[in-house]
């Protein structure tokens, strides 16, 4: 029987089982995340993320969907991972880089000076890929914003963004009325898309406040999204709705939480939002004779 250590963690709900392999690491780690995510027989999460060491950055990151797929970026996720090194006493660095397949990102942890521990995390997300070969998204042009989209609940209007993984965004008047368990995968797993795509369904609140529901690929619909906000950011952006200088902070309001998303001066997007330590267990690894123990 393998022991696998692993804290559950969450930002703003998006919740993971992070595993340190810094030393050694679990094999098969598709079929692994598929049994850990399980909320009835694994530990229950949107999926894993590994610790890994690097040769280009500080740290690497490897993140697994409940479905066993390979994610290149999570930006809740990431927070985590840079609250998970500090606190653990792993890096004394508050600045700190870390390898994503999607490219290298900087974090900057805020530590709260009464316990020493990270409470919130700002991670420069880069910059916005709008090319559609790269995002990537079967479209003509050198953008694909507010395009029509033919689905079996209609032309629906799309604007595809990749903050390192690919994102459809449709604004709505009414989130709480999109049917998101039926068009959500319907739109992941459209032909447009070659890789499939996370889905967003945005409620303009004002210029300055967004609220946002996400279809993550490989998860569902999932309590957040960090790279689905930044994408949600740049495409109000783009399409008039959100303030057009992109300097002030704006507020993405997820069912998890808020994240506070701005652009930097060089055109990076900034997401700042907070990391959740839940707890600490052991995952026994043995077919489906299976359990967690939790260290509470």
């Amino acid at each position: 029987m393998e022991e696998i250590v692993f804290t559950k963690m969450h930002g703003l709900g998006n919740d993971y089982a992070y595993i340190n392999c810094l030393s050694s690491c679990p094999d098969d780690l598709p079929s692994l995340s598929i049994e850990m995510s399980d909320r009835h027989l694994g530990v229950g999460s949107d999926g894993i993320i590994l610790i890994l060491p690097s040769s280009v950055a500080d740290y690497q990151m490897r993140i697994f969907n409940a479905d066993g797929s390979e994610a290149k970026m999570c930006g809740n996720g990431i927070r985590c991972v840079g609250k998970y090194l500090y606190d653990n006493h792993i890096t004394p660095l508050t600045e700190l880089n870390i390898e994503t397949l999607a490219g290298i990102r900087q974090l900057s942890l805020h530590v709260d000076p009464s316990t020493d521990r990270v409470d919130y995390v700002t991670v420069d997300m880069g910059a916005p890929i709008l090319d559609p070969p790269s995002i990537p998204v079967d479209a003509p042009g050198t953008s694909m914003i507010e395009r029509g989209v033919v689905t079996s609940q209609g032309v629906m209007t799309v604007t595809a963004v990749s903050m390192g993984n690919p994102h459809g965004v449709l604004f709505v008047n009414d989130i709480s009325k999109v049917d998101i368990d039926s068009i959500g995968p319907e739109l992941e797993n459209h032909p447009m898309w070659p890789d499939r795509a996370n889905i967003e369904f945005v409620e303009v609140k004002s210029p300055d406040h967004l609220k946002m529901r996400v279809w993550e690929r490989g998860s569902g619909e999932t309590r957040a999204c960090g790279t689905g906000a930044c994408a949600v950011y740049e495409a109000a952006i783009l399409t008039g709705r959100c303030m057009a200088d992109g300097i002030k902070p704006v507020t993405v309001e997820l069912p998890g939480g808020e994240l506070m998303i701005s652009k930097s001066r060089t055109g990076s997007i900034l997401m700042t939002g907070p990391a959740t330590t839940v707890f600490d267990g052991t995952y026994y690894r043995a077919g489906h004779k299976r359990r967690a123990h939790l260290n509470l």
